[in-house]
């Protein structure tokens, strides 16, 4: 009698617990990764030449939180500190940065506790060119761990930032290169095994500007502040005390807040001339997705992706940039009068209102044709060296069935070796997430996405690219350093939980 209640029980037990799983993961699927009725469209990046959608069709998108369009009053937007050299000679030029916590003056009230480079929140523009030797001191103010990862930039693994270069706080390491890629808009931002989410949180990320002999020839708007802006977009939920907390508000999925920020201002506003402008955008959030367009619906045109120039320009109405991703946009102001107003969005959210304030007699000239001459051989498209593999959620996301491990090698290639990559983000149970893929090192090529060629905004340099779920991407890549490189999600707690790999370089 005893045996058959006990069985019973077991049997209840089970069907109730089957029930609860049940029920917890329809309820966390449906909270956290359903569409917001702001991206019941198509997500994609598309262009007017080919209307073609980047990705595979579908309509994911990660974002869980609704932006809330703030009432507070606008703000001119802060522009980065371009960093003035500690010295410089026709050959090097030397910098100093210092990452330091300290207060920032988001909203009205209580000073919010953030961390920055050589201030309180973000950090400055670093200049160098083609060909320079760069010497860079960096110093940790801070009272934890952190590292120097220079997003995009071609440099030798030792002094890449990633997890093995960790600073102790007080201590200093010193970073020595030769500029060896062309013109671009790069970024650096710290990259702690384990800690990478919070401290981006907090404020640490900056900007690279990289040029060389053909950015400074093309006729291009290029007066900073004027007609060239930097447009860092982050999202960060503020508490009733004007707090980041990123502890208590940590999703493993992807932080995300309900505030834009832009450079760091709530609500900006840019003044300008009826003339081209240039809109530098860096996707500088922890796992939020933008679909940048202008509430005019004007058409715009992408000169640049994450490592330079593209081929032309390419007429674009919608532009989506994953985390980490980088965008270089000219929006045409030409036929705009004195006191015309057209925003910035993203979706139905505003980034950011720019002002015509003046208007000027002379004739506004095309952009250029040309604007670099990257190959692009589609027919390479063939059989991978290299499969990758991104599946999971949460503490459960891996690459290949592994988390970061870093005394594993988990790929090998050697340098001034071409090689293909098949990325594949494979589909689970739950639907699958967005995964920015990001590879230290290297500037990359999109071959194809699902054996469709790329549109012609994805057929420029890249270090970071969306897979949808279910998707294979193929890119070409060769390494000109030798050493150890990342490859890994840029959903910052997804890197954090693990979604890393690497690969030695020989």
């Amino acid at each position: 009698m005893k045996k058959n209640t006990l069985i019973t029980l077991l049997i209840v037990s089970l069907i109730l617990l089957i029930v609860v799983s049940i029920t917890l993961i329809l309820t966390y699927n449906k909270t956290n990764f359903s569409l917001n009725d702001d991206n019941e469209e198509q997500i994609g990046m598309f262009n007017n030449e080919t209307n073609s959608m980047m990705g595979n069709g579908q309509m994911e998108s990660n974002n869980s939180i609704d932006i809330i369009n703030n009432s507070q009053v606008q703000n001119k937007l802060k522009l980065p500190q371009l960093l003035e050299s500690d010295q410089e000679t026709s050959t090097d030029v030397f910098y100093t940065i210092t990452t330091q916590s300290g207060t920032t003056a988001f909203k009205d009230g209580s000073l919010t506790e953030t961390y920055g480079y050589n201030g309180s929140y973000l950090g400055p523009i670093i200049r160098i060119h083609k060909g320079q030797n760069v010497h860079l001191t960096t110093i940790n103010k801070l009272k934890e761990n952190t590292s120097f990862h220079w997003h995009g930039l071609k440099i030798p693994s030792n002094v890449d930032g990633g997890p093995h270069s960790p600073i102790k706080p007080n201590g200093t390491a010193t970073v020595d290169f030769t500029v060896m890629q062309e013109a671009a808009t790069l970024w650096f931002h710290p990259h702690p095994e384990g800690r990478t989410g919070e401290q981006v949180y907090n404020g640490l990320a900056g900007l690279i500007y990289v040029e060389d002999e053909n950015s400074d020839s093309l006729d291009l708007p290029k007066d900073y502040g004027m007609n060239d802006f930097p447009i860092i977009v982050q999202d960060r939920f503020f508490d009733e005390d004007n707090q980041f907390n990123y502890q208590d508000i940590r999703n493993v999925d992807g932080t995300q807040g309900d505030t834009l920020l832009v450079n760091g201002t709530i609500n900006p506003y840019i003044e300008v001339k009826n003339e081209q402008i240039r809109l530098r955008l860096v996707n500088g959030s922890n796992a939020r997705n933008y679909q940048f367009n202008l509430s005019s619906k004007e058409k715009f045109y992408q000169i640049a992706s994450d490592g330079g120039f593209l081929n032309e320009p390419v007429q674009m109405d919608t532009l989506q940039l994953v985390p980490g991703e980088r965008a270089e946009i000219v929006v045409d102001l030409s036929d705009y009068k004195n006191g015309t107003i057209v925003q910035l969005m993203d979706g139905n959210a505003e980034v950011l209102s720019i002002k015509v304030v003046e208007e000027i007699n002379s004739e506004v000239g095309s952009l250029p044709k040309t604007l670099n001459a990257i190959s692009n051989d589609f027919d390479k498209v063939s059989v991978p060296d290299k499969k990758i593999t991104f599946s999971g959620m949460g503490n459960m996301v891996a690459i290949n069935g592994k988390q970061f491990d870093m005394d594993r090698m988990d790929l090998q290639a050697k340098t001034g070796t071409t090689e293909i990559w098949e990325i594949n983000n494979l589909n689970d149970m739950m639907g699958g997430m967005i995964h920015p893929f990001h590879l230290h090192g290297v500037q990359f090529k999109v071959l194809d996405r699902n054996g469709k060629i790329t549109p012609a905004n994805e057929q420029g340099w890249k270090d970071t690219i969306a897979l949808y779920p279910g998707e294979k991407v193929q890119i070409e890549v060769e390494f000109s350093k030798k050493g150890i490189f990342m490859y890994h999600c840029h959903i910052l707690e997804h890197e954090d939980n693990g979604m890393m790999g690497q690969i030695i370089v020989e």
